[in-house]
């Protein structure tokens, strides 16, 4: 799943849509800010909450020094991919 990144947010918010480099890409705003992968790990966890999975089972791919990032969920795609679809309209 491709994500964007805003770092430094004001409050952790996961929704909406970005045309980035890997497709259609869901936004996640995370407070944390964009050094040393706090960000990173941050939008890991904001990820699985909003996708009702474990932490675990989100894992990074690609992007880890980039605002741009593919994730992979280890969860049945038939769940991912309906709460993705209403996360990216919203």
């Amino acid at each position: 799943m491709a994500v964007r990144v805003r770092p430094g947010a004001g409050r952790t918010r996961v929704g909406g849509s970005y045309p980035g480099p890997h497709g259609a890409a869901l936004i996640v705003a995370v407070g944390a800010p964009a050094v040393d992968g706090r960000a990173t790990e941050a939008v890991r966890r904001a990820l699985a909450d909003a996708l009702g999975v474990r932490a675990a089972d989100v894992a990074l791919r690609i992007g880890a020094t980039s605002r741009d990032k593919v994730f992979t969920v280890d969860a049945p795609a038939g769940e991912v991919e309906s709460r993705l679809a209403r996360l990216l309209t919203g």
